[in-house]
């Protein structure tokens, strides 16, 4: 028989990548109602309008979407008092990582980071052919800005904030934004990723819009993943002046954001009051659960997101199998720690029972 010609080869660094491990669904327990906290998800339905707009939209799945998104950038150029030449949104806010380390690195540039971090940072980067460089967060998961401004060096074209820090939680200050910006070159884009700006209640607080217009190198990222519940959709955006827009809209995926999540987007905005009491509703059964956790003997970092982070080194796989083994799905980190999203009120006595048991103080 003839020999089959060899497959053909991708690129090295396409080898190379990093898979995405998503939070996986509970498995169902005899008895126990099961709950998913292992995705950051929103518990509630959507927002009032929304469905209505979604399935008004679905009803032209025979047409093609509008490219442009004209009538989702006008609707958050409203809201948020920008040009619409500086928005660009994309399929989620982890598609515009993609897009920027395309159209801003050259093979073997580089990209700073805190890490750990969002998972797909590294895939993005090493999608694209440019070089990780993760700075280690503090042993409070904090950003280490001083170590990451210290990173950047000649090859470095994009830095990351990631604030709040999914998955370890800990947000950013105004001060210490500021404080980091100005030591990095003009030249570097700064990404500031705000997925889950709602979440946050702290002093000194990140005003991300402030920020944009006063650097011409300060890109935002943001979704309607977490707090608009959309994350079945995939519509995120970024905030960008002008120039970093137009780059980010020019290596967009064509027809990328889907006619219905534009509708159900666009509706989103418009329901904003009643996002706002999901949000401090959500914001309070965080606090409930930290204040809980704290009762069994666990000085957890602090949570400006919508989640919480065990910080359980070698024993986050068996924290995970534990809560699965009440009906709750976590996500764990081999070897870092283990992220319990803040969902359902319903999953919290499971969450803590566990936590007990695996409290430093009860080791």
């Amino acid at each position: 028989m003839p020999s089959i010609p060899a497959s053909p080869q991708p690129r090295p660094n396409v080898l190379a990548i990093p898979a995405y491990v998503a939070g996986k669904p509970p498995v169902a327990r005899p008895g126990l109602t099961s709950y998913k906290l292992s995705s950051n998800e929103n518990p509630y339905p959507p927002l009032p309008g929304v469905l209505d707009a979604a399935r008004e939209a679905a009803a032209e799945m025979n047409r093609y979407p509008d490219m442009g998104s004209s009538a989702l950038y006008a609707a958050l150029a409203d809201t948020m008092g920008v040009p619409t030449e500086d928005v660009a949104a994309a399929t989620g806010s982890v598609a515009l990582i993609y897009q920027l380390v395309n159209a801003f690195c050259e093979p073997g540039d580089e990209v700073v980071y805190a890490w750990r971090s969002f998972e797909a940072y590294p895939i993005a980067v090493t999608a694209g052919g440019a070089r990780s460089v993760q700075v280690p967060v503090t042993a409070d998961g904090r950003h280490d800005l001083d170590a990451m401004a210290a990173a950047v060096t000649d090859r470095t074209k994009v830095v990351i904030v990631c604030t709040p820090n999914n998955p370890t939680g800990p947000a950013v200050t105004q001060s210490e934004l500021d404080a980091f910006i100005a030591k990095v070159p003009s030249h570097v884009v700064v990404v500031v990723d705000e997925a889950y700006l709602e979440f946050v209640r702290m002093d000194d607080a990140i005003d991300g819009i402030a920020t944009y217009r006063r650097h011409g190198n300060v890109v935002l990222t943001r979704t309607f993943s977490k707090a608009y519940g959309l994350a079945g959709f995939r519509v995120g955006y970024a905030v960008a002046p002008a120039p970093l827009a137009a780059a980010l809209r020019a290596v967009s995926l064509p027809f990328g954001v889907s006619h219905v999540a534009q509708a159900a987007a666009i509706a989103s905005l418009a329901a904003q009051a009643e996002l706002f009491v999901r949000v401090e509703d959500l914001v309070a059964r965080r606090a409930d659960l930290v204040a809980r956790l704290r009762e069994v003997g666990w000085d957890l970092p602090d949570a400006q997101g919508n989640f919480v982070w065990f910080p359980l080194g070698d024993r986050a796989l068996d924290f995970a199998a534990a809560c699965g083994e009440l009906g709750i799905s976590v996500r764990p980190f081999a070897g870092d720690g283990v992220r319990v999203s803040i969902g359902e009120a319903e999953a919290f006595d499971r969450v803590v029972e566990v936590a007990a048991r695996f409290a430093p103080a009860a080791q």
